[in-house]
């Protein structure tokens, strides 16, 4: 659902690794920016943290990031962010969610991105998506009942969500990407998180409305370039039409 392509093909290196420990710390502060520096009161720090914790981000690292955003102690978060609408080849719809401290820098580097992508280019495309909320959770029982969770929670969708997915999601569990209103990620997060579920996702993002028909070889030109979009460090998530 509009970040699929890149779950199954990351790789594990340091350069890469460095990338996105610096990813995790910036949602953390996201995260404590818009709820506060409380992860039992916030799902999205929450379930931020907990990713951060299991890609061994170092403890000291995490909390300084916490009052970072939070505003609490010397150090403010200066991260401004941008929405960079376009296209990848083959004129597939992609957002790419930017947090930077420098907009002057990271604009004109996403520009020749694009433009260096075979076939891509920027251009305004909001229409072709939903912006909704998207809390992405397993629970140990592999025969649990999705539908019903949805429903109890308050998601307005859900869908079964695999390892090969979200690598987060543990293989023998049952996995479940819930969407929601903007507004009810926390109450949903809340809701699985008290009645069994594991939260590894609470955020707002993006789902595309169409997907563009591919050959397996334009698949494999749009991954690239989605891949390429991903590598850049002040990138901070990528959302494209590609299943």
């Amino acid at each position: 659902m509009g970040r699929q392509w890149l779950l199954a093909k990351r790789e594990v290196a340091s350069l890469r690794k460095s990338q996105a420990s610096g990813k995790l710390l910036k949602e953390i502060m996201v995260a404590a920016k818009h709820g506060g520096p409380d992860p039992s009161g916030n799902a999205r720090l929450f379930a931020a943290v907990e990713k951060a914790r299991r890609e061994s981000v170092p403890r000291d690292n995490i909390e300084r990031a916490i009052k970072k955003g939070a505003g609490i102690g010397d150090e403010k978060m200066i991260l401004e962010h941008i929405n960079f609408e376009g296209y990848a080849p083959h004129k597939v719809p992609v957002i790419v969610e930017i947090l930077t401290d420098n907009n002057n820098r990271t604009a004109p580097e996403i520009r020749v991105l694009f433009k260096k992508g075979q076939l891509g280019s920027a251009g305004s495309n909001k229409f072709l998506f939903d912006n909704v909320g998207l809390v992405e959770a397993h629970h140990p029982d592999a025969a649990s009942d999705i539908e019903a969770a949805a429903i109890e929670a308050g998601a307005n969708e859900v869908e079964p969500l695999t390892h090969q997915q979200n690598n987060d999601v543990p293989e023998g569990t049952c996995g479940a990407r819930f969407v929601t209103d903007r507004t009810a990620i926390h109450l949903v997060s809340q809701w699985l998180s008290k009645n069994g579920w594991t939260v590894v996702t609470s955020e707002m993002g993006f789902i595309p409305k169409n997907f563009p028909e591919l050959s397996p070889e334009q698949q494999a030109e749009v991954g690239e370039f989605l891949q390429t979009l991903d590598d850049h460090d002040d990138v901070h998530r990528v959302w494209a039409a590609v299943r």
